[in-house]
C-alpha cells in the first residue's frame, strides 16, 4: 500500500525514533510502514491520521490490482 508516511513525517520534522515513540510502536515499524511492506492496523492508521490531523484517505493510497 503506498502511504505518505516519510513525507508527513519529515514535513513535521520529526524522526523516525520521534514517530515511533508518538505512535507507540517501534521504530522497525516506521520504517516498514513507510516501505510499504506493512499495513497499519486500523487503529494504527487512525492514530497516525489524527498526529497528522488529516484524513486517513489522505495519507494511504491502496493500489489497486
Amino acid at each position: 500500500m503506498d502511504n505518505l508516511i516519510r513525507e508527513k513525517r519529515t514535513a513535521m520534522g520529526l524522526t523516525q525514533d520521534d514517530l515511533a515513540e508518538k505512535l507507540e510502536v517501534s521504530r522497525q515499524t516506521i520504517i516498514s510502514l513507510e516501505k510499504g511492506r506493512y499495513n497499519p492496523s486500523l487503529l494504527l492508521a487512525f492514530k497516525i491520521a489524527k498526529l497528522f490531523n488529516c484524513q486517513i484517505e489522505e495519507i494511504f493510497n491502496p493500489e489497486e490490482e
